[in-house]
């Protein structure tokens, strides 16, 4: 995701959007190869339908977590609050909410995913590294 820290928050939202689409349309494609390996469907009709599925999902979450954290930026007009990656976070948990016809399942993803988002752009703030060596 190397382009979507570049510039500002709150602009290009298009591009960052589709760039959050993609990201999250590989993720869903690598998601569907374990769950095909692991639960190995019936017929490759079964299959071809789970992988459908599941990209579509997380390609659709990855749009509206890119979506609305674009236009929160815009809207509130604070670009790099994190409070705007919580909000996107939460949409997005809502959204899988809604896939899983669950209300706590969409609480819980919401509470999840904002936090997660949240952290994430305080992480990029403030230079959290998960991998490498430590700064000293």
């Amino acid at each position: 995701m190397a382009g979507y820290w570049d510039g500002p928050e709150g602009e290009q939202c298009p591009s960052r959007t589709w760039l959050t689409t993609r990201v999250g349309a590989a993720v869903g494609l690598v998601g569907t190869a374990y769950r095909i390996i692991l639960q190995q469907p019936s017929s490759a009709l079964a299959a071809l339908q789970m992988a459908a599925t599941d990209t579509v999902t997380m390609a659709t979450l990855g749009a509206v977590f890119g979506a609305t954290t674009c236009l929160s930026a815009q809207i509130r007009e604070q670009p790099d609050d994190p409070l705007n990656y919580f909000i996107g976070g939460c949409a997005t948990g809502v959204v899988l909410g809604a896939r899983a016809h669950s209300y706590m399942t969409g609480t819980t993803a919401c509470v999840g995913l904002g936090v997660l988002a949240a952290l994430m752009k305080i992480g990029n703030q403030e230079g959290w590294r998960i991998t490498g060596p430590p700064k000293l």
